[in-house]
């Protein structure tokens, strides 16, 4: 699909499986979120000026395997990106991420951000984490960076220790992992934003 010059393309999609291919014109704009389904979304900037945001949130349990890809290409300058994907896992669910970014030559001046934070609940939950970067200009701000750990136990023992019971304080901050995702979904879409803000209040058990 092709989103026109100064057009905006927004979409918020949840439980439902996402493949896209999209061409940005000039002073386009695309904004993405990718709820608890598999993703494929590729992006490429043809017009100067466009701007491109990715989101995803996986929350798998049990033996749920899913993948998420992402892939951007910068071909023209004065274009801006950000990517922020997270998975949270739980049980002996598989998660796997795979971010492209190529920067042409030509792309001077852009601006491109990926970032892919993952939160392990379990010994057996695993994530592979793929980030491919190619950036051919020399006048460029890019940055990447993919992070997989588990709750912080002195942030568990701190709460634990203000009367806030240990599955509590983990649900807490398992939420508070998530929520900086849902957040930047625009108030286009509020009713959308605040029903998955409610729901992920019980996602812990």
């Amino acid at each position: 699909m092709k989103v026109c010059k100064g057009e905006t393309y927004e979409r918020v999609f949840v439980n439902e499986e996402v493949r896209l291919c999209i061409e940005q014109e000039a002073e386009s704009h695309v904004k993405i979120h990718v709820i608890n389904a598999p993703f494929s979304i590729t992006v490429n900037q043809l017009g100067e000026g466009c701007q491109t945001e990715i989101y995803g949130l996986e929350h798998l349990r049990g033996e749920e395997n899913v993948t998420a890809e992402t892939h951007i290409t910068h071909s023209v300058g004065g274009g801006r990106s950000k990517q922020l994907i997270k998975f949270v896992l739980d049980d002996n669910a598989r998660g796997r991420f795979i971010g492209d970014l190529k920067i042409a030559q030509d792309a001077q001046q852009t601006e491109a951000h990926q970032t892919n934070r993952n939160l392990l609940l379990s010994e057996t939950a695993e994530m592979r984490t793929q980030p491919q970067l190619e950036i051919y200009a020399d006048d460029v701000k890019a940055t990447h960076g993919a992070s997989t750990g588990q709750l912080d136990e002195s942030a568990l023992f701190y709460m634990q220790q203000r009367g806030i019971d240990k599955q509590k304080a983990r649900q807490l901050l398992v939420n508070a992992f998530m929520k900086d995702v849902i957040e930047t979904i625009s108030d286009q879409y509020s009713e959308i934003r605040e029903q998955l803000l409610n729901a992920i209040d019980g996602v812990v058990e």
